[in-house]
């Protein structure tokens, strides 16, 4: 059984953590408007996080299935699983389908639009890995398809709490761009650690485009891109927020160093827990966004010549 729960990735549930911060914006917003409909239960969050970590590992067994032969390129990739000859395509297949049916079924149960996120994460692993649009191989597109899981768990924290509205689209196109900016450090890490064009394009369609200086324009095309959307949430929603931006910057620079390392770990984001300086960082930044959030500085609304906060409806769905 190991392979085939190796395949299923449960070492990359981790990942879905990032629901939190929908959680944590539903939680903000249902504080500050309290007629807003939302319903706060450990279980139903607890049941949205489970569905989700099954339709990721569906998604995770599809990757794997469709990628062995490219991965017999890769240095370490080639004694995954399914390369490795320990796995029977037929049995992984029946996998991919019945994680993504529990996971769906699961998802369900949580409401309508939970059901129908968890739906679209599922399809984006169809969009990622399968022929012929497979946007896994195209330059650039292989990474914007991949990081919008970002906003997509976002959304699906979200809907744990508020059904019948969505979150700031500002903030979801923020979170969309740093997952980008994660995602295209990864592809960089990896260029670098094969270090062989040929090899490279062997095991990646996409990187027969790259460079290792295309793939650091687009890097910084990322971040800024969630800079500047993260400011339009900040202006429009709760100044406050400004101050944990040289936090947020600091974070952005801490993560280009450890991607500029040799062999670095931001290839495998799995194991990025061991980088307990990264982690450490990491808390500072949630715990000053949270700390930030239950505040209201008056003087910062009059340096920045700004009217105070009212945070108007968001959009009904």
């Amino acid at each position: 059984m190991n392979p085939y729960i190796a395949i299923a990735r449960p070492d990359h549930w981790f990942k879905n953590a990032f629901m939190v911060l929908g959680v944590l914006l539903a939680w903000f917003y249902w504080a500050y408007r309290p007629e807003t409909e939302a319903t706060f239960s450990f279980w139903r969050i607890l049941l949205g996080l489970a569905a989700v970590c099954l339709v990721a590992s569906s998604n995770y067994v599809l990757n794997e299935i469709l990628d062995a032969p490219h991965d017999r390129h890769h240095p370490t990739k080639r004694f995954r699983p399914i390369p490795a000859g320990q796995v029977n395509r037929g049995i992984a297949y029946a996998e991919w389908i019945l994680l993504g049916a529990v996971g769906l079924a699961m998802a369900a149960g949580v409401n309508r639009l939970f059901m129908l996120s968890a739906l679209l994460l599922w399809e984006m692993g169809l969009v990622y890995n399968v022929p012929p649009l497979r946007a896994k191989e195209w330059p650039y597109l292989d990474v914007l398809t991949e990081s919008v899981n970002n906003p997509l768990r976002l959304l699906l924290g979200w809907f744990t709490v508020i059904e019948r509205q969505v979150p700031p689209l500002s903030l979801v196109a923020a979170y969309w761009m740093v997952g980008a900016f994660f995602m295209a450090s990864k592809r960089f890490a990896e260029y670098r650690t094969i270090g062989n064009a040929q090899q490279a394009g062997d095991y990646r369609a996409s990187f027969r485009y790259y460079t290792e200086d295309n793939l650091l324009i687009s890097m910084f095309f990322y971040a800024t891109a969630a800079a500047l959307f993260l400011g339009i949430f900040i202006i429009r929603y709760h100044l406050e927020l400004v101050l944990s931006v040289p936090l947020i910057a600091g974070f952005f620079s801490y993560y280009l160093r450890i991607t500029l390392r040799p062999n670095s770990p931001v290839q495998h984001p799995e194991r990025l827990y061991r980088e307990y300086g990264l982690m450490a960082y990491l808390v500072l930044c949630v715990a000053a966004f949270v700390g930030l959030m239950c505040v209201r500085i008056e003087a910062l609304y009059q340096i920045f010549n700004i009217p105070g906060p009212e945070a108007p409806p968001l959009w009904q769905w």
